[in-house]
């Protein structure tokens, strides 16, 4: 079992109190390194939630004024850096990441914090617009849009709820926050160091953690909740779409990907390939702006290719608590299986394995642990290419003309990252323009950052999260002409 100074409490948090399911269920959370349990977490549902949401709506009236709300982000960013390795090991211990890469994970959730804490007070002023119509002068003031609900997966267990929760309490919003089941620690440890170190109003902030259909219906039923963040599957987004109409909630929406890394002939093969390794392998490659698809121009697809396995050959699978791990385990076995599945479908077919182990060699029930894998000539019948594989699987693809890799890279109904290397930027421009993603690295392998925004085109979501743009998503406009 886990033991952490930062997991004094083994609970919910509703109202300024740590409290239990109603039920007294619980549910195990795992360190998938090994299968051993890591702790038993209160497993609640729709009445827990419910007495959250009134908690939050009870709390508006009295949220305080944006000077001290910058003081909270500020307080919450040098808390999570000052404990950041410890945050990190167990986030590592329940998730699988190696722990610097958990601590990395720390840093990045605490970039946003810093973020909303520096620019708030300048993007929540009131605008009055220099025109005048109607005899009347206008102002737009930025309003609290009002409790928020924020439902987040086990990818990243830190660093995604606080792109939601930190423009959230910028905006002033009271916030319920729903974990993923497989990674709720690491929450609950920010919501101690909150608890502990923040002077928030009761309701102001509440954690939830059980049954998705339950505390996910509740927070789709209540009318007191108009704004709901997500982060999953393309799937659950359009169930939340579909559960929005009856009280018209605003949606944040970030979904599912299938992103192409487009490697072109002029490109600098050395950095394409360091940045390919860094970005696919980062969380054994379960996240959603990892490259899913690499398209390789035919004149350099040998080279390239040859590089890559070379590099995927050197990394190092283990327990994330090791020194000098690269990859950890995948989450589940589901995840686990899609990966063989993924890998088996594309052999059948005529790839080739050029790093990995063969499907056959491994068995999820002995280890989750999933060999680094390269595969070539990779055809577009293949499983690989038409879903998001969500673990360390690089399929490699030739692709002949930049018309090829434009058409390639669009086949998708998905439309989150897409990464593009080239010297030529005028060329790769013309690429990038005609890309259907929101998020377009060019010459970079790097994902989304605190001061940008971020998300996705198509079926992979509406909304943004990061920059202004993430602060607004939490605000409601109010235009006041003045005609004294």
């Amino acid at each position: 079992m886990i033991e952490s100074y930062l997991l004094k409490h083994l609970a919910g948090y509703i109202d300024g109190q740590w409290v239990e399911a109603d039920s007294g269920k619980t549910a195990d959370v795992f360190n998938p390194a090994n299968g051993k349990q890591l702790a038993a977490v209160p497993y609640m549902g729709a009445d827990e939630t419910k007495r959250a949401i009134a908690a939050g709506r009870a709390v508006l009236p009295d949220v305080p004024d944006v000077d001290t709300r910058r003081e909270w982000l500020e307080d919450t960013r040098d808390a999570l850096l000052a404990e950041k390795e410890e945050i990190g090991r167990i986030l590592c211990l329940e998730h699988g990441k190696p722990w610097k890469e958990a601590q990395g994970e720390v840093e990045y959730a605490a970039s946003f914090f810093d973020y909303f804490a520096g620019t708030m007070a300048d993007a929540l002023a009131p605008e009055t617009l220099p025109e005048k119509a109607k005899n009347c002068t206008w102002t737009v003031h930025k309003r609290s849009i009002g409790v928020a609900g924020l439902i987040t997966p086990w990818n990243f267990p830190i660093g995604m709820i606080a792109k939601k929760i930190a423009p959230a309490m910028a905006a002033g919003c009271p916030t319920v926050t729903k974990p993923a089941t497989e990674t709720p620690l690491t929450m609950i440890a920010m919501f101690q160091l909150m608890h502990e170190r923040l002077d928030l109003p009761k309701g102001m902030i509440n954690l939830v953690m059980g049954s998705s259909s339950d505390i996910g219906g509740e927070l789709m039923r209540s009318p007191d909740v108009p704004m709901i963040s997500f982060t999953g599957s393309t799937g659950v987004g359009q169930l939340l779409i579909e559960q929005s109409k009856d009280w018209v909630k605003k949606l944040g929406l970030e979904l599912g990907g299938n992103a192409p890394f487009v490697v072109l002939d002029d490109a600098d093969l050395e950095s394409a390939a360091d940045n390919l390794i860094a970005n696919k392998f980062r969380g054994a490659g379960q996240t959603c702006v990892c490259a899913n698809r690499i398209y390789v121009q035919s004149s350099v697809y040998e080279e390239f290719s040859n590089k890559v396995i070379d590099r995927v050959k050197a990394l190092k699978v283990g327990d994330g608590m090791d020194e000098d791990v690269n990859i950890g385990p995948l989450i589940n076995q589901a995840g686990f299986d899609k990966v063989k599945d993924h890998v088996a479908d594309a052999l059948s077919k005529g790839a080739q394995l050029e790093a990995g182990k063969h499907p056959d060699e491994l068995d999820a029930s002995k280890s989750l642990f999933y060999s680094p894998t390269v595969i070539t000539q990779v055809t577009h019948d293949m499983k690989c290419c038409k879903e998001e594989t969500f673990g360390p699987l690089v399929p490699l693809i030739p692709f002949e003309t930049d018309e090829d890799a434009l058409k390639f890279s669009n086949q998708t109904e998905f439309g989150l990252a897409s990464y593009v290397f080239g010297k030529d930027e005028a060329r790769a421009d013309r690429i990038v323009a005609n890309l259907h993603f929101g998020h377009c690295g060019y010459n970079t392998g790097t994902g989304p950052a605190a001061h940008a925004p971020f998300g996705g085109m198509l079926q992979s979501g509406v909304g943004r999260e990061g920059g202004h743009d993430g602060l607004m998503e939490f605000i409601e406009l109010q235009t006041v002409p003045n005609g004294s």
